[in-house]
């Protein structure tokens, strides 16, 4: 066997492999064999099928077989020997002017284009600068949260008239075009949560509406198309739903409104546990902390997408961008020329940004250990299930969650990647400029 490279620039070559018949002939004539020990075939005992009468039968796909695994091992091998970085995977250059017998007798040459790797050179210094927001709840934000909280722990009560906030329970009926009741048209019983009408006007008729009350509702404008709450309203598919033209007639059937909880010991111990808050600005203080611990976490994504962006367009890499694209047409066989024109610059800043990676990973024996992915997967758990509740999860549960979320391979995959970008980003604030701003919750929004 013979391999070979082509180099045809920096960023791209062709690997020839060259395989004759005493490469392959040993491997085939025991496929052959193994075969006819396994066949089973009229006329013949398991195990005693001619291996003649396999070769006439299976041969030819055999052979195929063993080619390419042949192919698969010698590539691998020969580029991981020779310590070639390669960019997507190999492509086979088909040659269709070539005809080979498939006999046995057949010497072989296959042609593989290949993207290289480009090198890159990248130093992180104080003379890398940027900026640190200290993220502050803003009195809006603060209150906004408090209200959640205080409702998520009241009770349920029915007045007589609609506010703001509220959940009017309606039956619904479709109307036609000139405003009558659409006959044989959806009609449905549900939930009209206020704080989901996105239209201003909307929801001013929704206000100081009593039971037995009748509006119309342009269901569409009320909730800014968004079909999955239209969809579960009307109890129809959310593609229906997304289809829908029409207006409803609502019949109020009733008033619900959730009232806050009163700012009392039984309410700080339920939230905090015993004896933790006793008042309400120790209450306050409490709710600032998490909503800007939050915070922290939306500052971090900021700086670090600060950080992605400043550097992968800082940092000199080309790519091999006509064989990128040739492998992403040939590995996603769904994937249009407008799409990918589309989608490859993004995916070439991802793919500049891998490379910054892992060389600053290799450079400076950056190690991600598996604790530190099992601590990162349990903190984004623990953060999804205090969206519910600002109660902590007791520890063993949540390292038994943290355990079984890992079993799954996408999962674990997920996290690992998220954790050697944390590693990286973590390198870069010890060695960068960082200029800490702070700055309140409603402004920073503005940022990203």
């Amino acid at each position: 066997m013979n391999i070979t490279q082509e180099k045809i620039n920096d960023l791209n070559a062709v690997v020839k492999i060259k395989i004759a018949p005493e490469d392959y002939t040993e491997k085939v004539e025991k496929t052959l064999k193994d075969q006819a020990k396994k066949a089973t075939l009229p006329g013949f005992r398991k195990g005693m099928v001619p291996v003649g009468h396999i070769k006439r039968t299976h041969g030819k796909s055999i052979l195929v077989e063993e080619i390419n695994n042949l192919l698969s091992e010698t590539l691998t091998k020969y580029l991981t020997d020779n310590k070639i970085e390669v960019l997507g995977q190999p492509l086979p250059i088909m040659d269709d002017a070539t005809a080979y017998k498939w006999d046995g007798t057949d010497s072989f040459e296959f042609d593989y284009e290949i993207g290289l790797a480009p090198a890159v050179e990248i130093e992180i210094s104080a003379k890398d600068v940027f900026t640190e927001y200290v993220v502050k709840a803003d009195e809006e934000t603060l209150a906004s949260r408090i209200r959640n909280i205080r409702r998520s722990y009241g009770k349920m009560t029915n007045p007589e008239v609609s506010a703001e906030d509220d959940v009017l329970y309606a039956e619904l009926t479709q109307l036609s075009a000139d405003g009558s009741v659409f006959e044989g048209g959806i009609t449905a019983t549900g939930s009209i949560r206020l704080d989901a009408i996105k239209d201003k006007k909307i929801l001013k008729t929704l206000i100081g509406l009593k039971k037995d009350d009748v509006v119309e509702l342009d269901v569409q404008k009320a909730f800014d198309k968004n079909a999955g709450i239209i969809a579960k309203l009307l109890n129809i598919s959310e593609e229906e739903a997304a289809e829908l033209d029409a207006k409803f007639q609502a019949t109020i059937k009733n008033v619900n409104r959730l009232e806050e909880s009163d700012l009392n010991q039984e309410f700080f111990d339920k939230i905090f546990g015993e004896g933790v808050v006793t008042d309400e600005a120790g209450f306050i203080t409490k709710i600032t902390e998490e909503v800007e611990s939050m915070f922290k976490q939306d500052a971090d994504r900021k700086l670090q997408n600060d950080m992605y962006t400043q550097l992968v367009d800082g940092v000199n890499i080309e790519l091999p961008d006509e064989f990128l694209k040739k492998w992403l047409k040939a590995t996603n066989e769904k994937l249009t020329d407008e799409e990918l024109a589309e989608g490859y610059n993004d995916f070439a800043k991802n793919l500049k940004w891998t490379l910054i990676e892992n060389k600053l990973i290799k450079d400076n024996n950056i190690e991600i250990k598996y604790e530190d992915v099992f601590q990162t997967a349990k903190q984004r758990l623990d953060a999804q299930f205090r969206m519910y509740s600002p109660a902590p999860m007791p520890e063993d549960q949540l390292a038994q969650y943290t355990a079984t979320f890992l079993q799954e391979k996408d999962n674990a995959n997920r996290i690992f990647e998220e954790v050697k970008a944390i590693k990286v980003f973590e390198y870069i604030k010890s060695v960068a400029t960082l200029n800490q701003t702070e700055i309140a919750y409603n402004k920073f929004v503005a940022l990203v």
